[in-house]
Protein backbone atom coordinates (compact mmCIF):
# COMPACT_ATOMS: atom_id res chain seq x y z
CA UNK A 1 0.00 0.00 0.00
CA UNK A 2 1.09 3.54 -0.64
CA UNK A 3 1.86 5.81 2.25
CA UNK A 4 0.29 9.23 2.54
CA UNK A 5 3.51 10.96 1.43
CA UNK A 6 3.13 9.39 -2.04
CA UNK A 7 -0.53 10.33 -2.42
CA UNK A 8 -0.73 14.03 -1.76
CA UNK A 9 -1.43 14.72 -5.43
CA UNK A 10 -2.68 12.34 -8.08
CA UNK A 11 -3.74 15.33 -10.17
CA UNK A 12 -6.87 16.39 -12.00
CA UNK A 13 -9.21 17.51 -9.22
CA UNK A 14 -10.66 20.11 -11.53
CA UNK A 15 -11.18 17.75 -14.45
CA UNK A 16 -14.67 16.60 -15.38
CA UNK A 17 -13.85 14.21 -18.22
CA UNK A 18 -12.82 11.30 -16.00
CA UNK A 19 -13.31 7.55 -16.16
CA UNK A 20 -16.59 6.39 -14.69
CA UNK A 21 -18.34 9.72 -15.25
CA UNK A 22 -21.04 10.82 -17.67
CA UNK A 23 -22.38 14.31 -18.10
CA UNK A 24 -26.08 13.57 -18.38
CA UNK A 25 -28.58 15.50 -16.26
CA UNK A 26 -30.34 12.34 -15.08
CA UNK A 27 -29.12 8.85 -14.23
CA UNK A 28 -25.76 7.72 -12.86
CA UNK A 29 -23.16 10.45 -13.17
CA UNK A 30 -20.34 8.54 -11.51
CA UNK A 31 -19.56 4.91 -10.68
CA UNK A 32 -16.34 3.54 -9.22
CA UNK A 33 -15.07 0.06 -8.45
CA UNK A 34 -11.30 0.75 -8.48
CA UNK A 35 -10.62 -1.98 -11.05
CA UNK A 36 -8.35 0.43 -12.97
CA UNK A 37 -6.56 1.91 -9.95
CA UNK A 38 -6.95 5.27 -8.26
CA UNK A 39 -7.31 7.40 -11.40
CA UNK A 40 -8.25 10.93 -10.32
CA UNK A 41 -8.85 10.08 -6.66
CA UNK A 42 -6.96 12.20 -4.15
CA UNK A 43 -6.46 11.45 -0.47
CA UNK A 44 -6.86 13.68 2.56
CA UNK A 45 -6.72 13.52 6.33
CA UNK A 46 -7.31 15.71 9.37
CA UNK A 47 -6.89 15.48 13.13
CA UNK A 48 -7.63 17.76 16.08
CA UNK A 49 -5.38 20.72 16.94
CA UNK A 50 -3.66 18.91 19.82
CA UNK A 51 -1.89 16.60 17.32
CA UNK A 52 0.22 17.63 14.32
CA UNK A 53 -1.11 16.13 11.08
CA UNK A 54 2.31 14.67 10.25
CA UNK A 55 2.09 12.64 13.48
CA UNK A 56 -1.16 10.99 12.33
CA UNK A 57 -0.38 7.83 10.34
CA UNK A 58 -2.65 6.67 7.53
CA UNK A 59 -2.60 4.78 4.22
CA UNK A 60 -4.75 5.07 1.10
CA UNK A 61 -4.59 2.88 -2.00
CA UNK A 62 -6.18 0.22 -4.19
CA UNK A 63 -6.08 -3.36 -2.90
CA UNK A 64 -6.99 -6.82 -4.11
CA UNK A 65 -7.39 -8.17 -0.57
CA UNK A 66 -11.16 -7.54 -0.48
CA UNK A 67 -13.77 -6.62 -3.10
CA UNK A 68 -17.54 -6.28 -3.01
CA UNK A 69 -17.56 -6.84 -6.78
CA UNK A 70 -14.75 -7.30 -9.26
CA UNK A 71 -11.28 -7.90 -7.90
CA UNK A 72 -10.25 -4.63 -6.25
CA UNK A 73 -11.42 -2.01 -3.80
CA UNK A 74 -10.15 1.09 -2.04
CA UNK A 75 -8.20 0.36 1.15
CA UNK A 76 -8.08 3.03 3.87
CA UNK A 77 -6.06 2.42 7.04
CA UNK A 78 -5.45 4.82 9.91
CA UNK A 79 -4.01 4.60 13.37
CA UNK A 80 -6.02 5.12 16.54
CA UNK A 81 -3.24 6.09 18.94
CA UNK A 82 -4.55 9.65 19.28
CA UNK A 83 -8.20 8.59 19.63
CA UNK A 84 -8.94 11.10 16.87
CA UNK A 85 -8.51 11.66 13.13
CA UNK A 86 -10.26 11.08 9.81
CA UNK A 87 -8.95 9.87 6.44
CA UNK A 88 -10.80 10.18 3.13
CA UNK A 89 -10.63 10.03 -0.64
CA UNK A 90 -12.17 12.64 -2.97
CA UNK A 91 -13.09 12.60 -6.67
CA UNK A 92 -14.70 15.20 -9.01
CA UNK A 93 -18.17 14.52 -10.43
CA UNK A 94 -19.48 16.57 -13.40
CA UNK A 95 -22.91 18.17 -13.11
CA UNK A 96 -25.02 20.48 -15.26
CA UNK A 97 -25.27 23.88 -13.52
CA UNK A 98 -28.40 26.00 -13.20
CA UNK A 99 -30.54 23.09 -11.98
CA UNK A 100 -31.56 21.55 -8.66
CA UNK A 101 -31.34 17.82 -8.01
CA UNK A 102 -31.99 15.00 -5.66
CA UNK A 103 -28.72 13.10 -5.65
CA UNK A 104 -28.37 9.57 -4.30
CA UNK A 105 -24.89 8.49 -3.23
CA UNK A 106 -24.16 4.88 -2.29
CA UNK A 107 -21.01 3.00 -1.34
CA UNK A 108 -20.16 -0.30 0.26
CA UNK A 109 -17.78 -0.43 3.24
CA UNK A 110 -16.01 -3.53 4.58
CA UNK A 111 -15.44 -4.12 8.29
CA UNK A 112 -13.38 -6.96 9.71
CA UNK A 113 -16.17 -8.10 12.03
CA UNK A 114 -19.33 -7.01 13.81
CA UNK A 115 -18.75 -5.13 17.05
CA UNK A 116 -20.99 -3.77 19.78
CA UNK A 117 -18.54 -0.88 20.16
CA UNK A 118 -18.37 1.97 17.67
CA UNK A 119 -14.74 1.72 16.56
CA UNK A 120 -14.93 3.85 13.40
CA UNK A 121 -17.54 5.96 11.63
CA UNK A 122 -18.04 5.90 7.88
CA UNK A 123 -18.01 9.43 6.49
CA UNK A 124 -19.42 10.43 3.10
CA UNK A 125 -19.96 13.81 1.49
CA UNK A 126 -21.00 15.39 -1.83
CA UNK A 127 -20.73 19.14 -2.31
CA UNK A 128 -19.40 22.04 -4.39
CA UNK A 129 -16.00 21.95 -2.65
CA UNK A 130 -13.82 19.04 -1.54
CA UNK A 131 -13.47 18.56 2.23
CA UNK A 132 -10.54 20.12 4.01
CA UNK A 133 -11.28 19.26 7.66
CA UNK A 134 -13.27 16.75 9.70
CA UNK A 135 -15.90 19.44 10.30
CA UNK A 136 -16.66 19.40 6.55
CA UNK A 137 -18.40 16.03 7.04
CA UNK A 138 -21.72 15.66 8.89
CA UNK A 139 -21.81 15.29 12.65
CA UNK A 140 -22.06 11.76 14.14
CA UNK A 141 -25.40 10.13 13.42
CA UNK A 142 -26.40 12.66 10.75
CA UNK A 143 -27.63 11.56 7.32
CA UNK A 144 -28.88 14.33 5.01
CA UNK A 145 -31.54 12.11 3.43
CA UNK A 146 -34.25 13.40 5.79
CA UNK A 147 -33.08 17.03 6.06
CA UNK A 148 -34.45 18.55 2.86
CA UNK A 149 -32.39 21.13 0.98
CA UNK A 150 -28.89 21.53 2.46
CA UNK A 151 -25.62 23.17 1.30
CA UNK A 152 -24.02 19.73 0.88
CA UNK A 153 -25.02 16.11 1.34
CA UNK A 154 -23.48 13.37 3.41
CA UNK A 155 -23.56 11.03 6.35
CA UNK A 156 -21.56 9.90 9.36
CA UNK A 157 -22.67 6.48 10.57
CA UNK A 158 -21.01 3.63 12.50
CA UNK A 159 -18.90 0.98 10.82
CA UNK A 160 -18.42 -2.53 12.30
CA UNK A 161 -22.20 -3.11 12.10
CA UNK A 162 -21.66 -6.24 10.01
CA UNK A 163 -18.97 -8.81 9.29
CA UNK A 164 -17.82 -7.93 5.76
CA UNK A 165 -19.58 -5.61 3.35
CA UNK A 166 -22.42 -3.21 4.21
CA UNK A 167 -24.05 -0.52 2.03
CA UNK A 168 -24.20 3.12 3.12
CA UNK A 169 -26.45 5.61 1.36
CA UNK A 170 -27.56 9.23 1.56
CA UNK A 171 -29.71 11.57 -0.51
CA UNK A 172 -28.78 15.21 -1.03
CA UNK A 173 -31.53 17.67 -1.99
CA UNK A 174 -29.49 20.39 -3.64
CA UNK A 175 -30.18 24.08 -4.13
CA UNK A 176 -29.91 25.33 -7.71
CA UNK A 177 -26.29 24.64 -8.52
CA UNK A 178 -23.96 27.28 -9.93
CA UNK A 179 -21.03 24.90 -10.49
CA UNK A 180 -20.27 22.29 -13.14
CA UNK A 181 -18.25 20.10 -10.74
CA UNK A 182 -19.14 18.49 -7.44
CA UNK A 183 -16.81 16.47 -5.23
CA UNK A 184 -17.67 13.09 -3.72
CA UNK A 185 -15.63 12.17 -0.65
CA UNK A 186 -15.67 9.15 1.64
CA UNK A 187 -13.54 7.54 4.29
CA UNK A 188 -13.59 6.75 7.98
CA UNK A 189 -13.14 8.60 11.27
CA UNK A 190 -11.44 7.31 14.41
CA UNK A 191 -13.79 6.73 17.35
CA UNK A 192 -12.03 4.07 19.42
CA UNK A 193 -8.30 3.84 20.12
CA UNK A 194 -6.73 1.18 17.92
CA UNK A 195 -5.60 0.87 14.30
CA UNK A 196 -8.21 -0.15 11.70
CA UNK A 197 -8.48 -0.98 8.01
CA UNK A 198 -11.68 -0.57 5.99
CA UNK A 199 -12.29 -1.19 2.29
CA UNK A 200 -14.68 0.78 0.06
CA UNK A 201 -16.24 -0.40 -3.21
CA UNK A 202 -19.21 0.06 -5.58
CA UNK A 203 -19.50 3.84 -5.28
CA UNK A 204 -22.38 5.39 -7.20
CA UNK A 205 -23.63 8.99 -7.61
CA UNK A 206 -27.03 9.29 -9.31
CA UNK A 207 -28.84 12.54 -10.17
CA UNK A 208 -32.57 13.15 -10.51
CA UNK A 209 -33.60 16.66 -11.53
CA UNK A 210 -36.07 18.29 -9.16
Amino acid sequence: MLRRELLRATGGLGAVAVAGCSGGADGPAFEEGFEDGLGDWESGAAIGPEVELEDFEWEFGVSGAEAASGERSLRIWNEGDHDDGVTWGVHPVPVEPGRAYEVTVTARFWSESESFNTLRDAVMRLGPQPPDAEEDFPQPGVNTTALGETPYGGLREPLWLADGWREYRFVWTTPELSTDTLYVALGHAVIWEGDATHYVDDISVEFEER
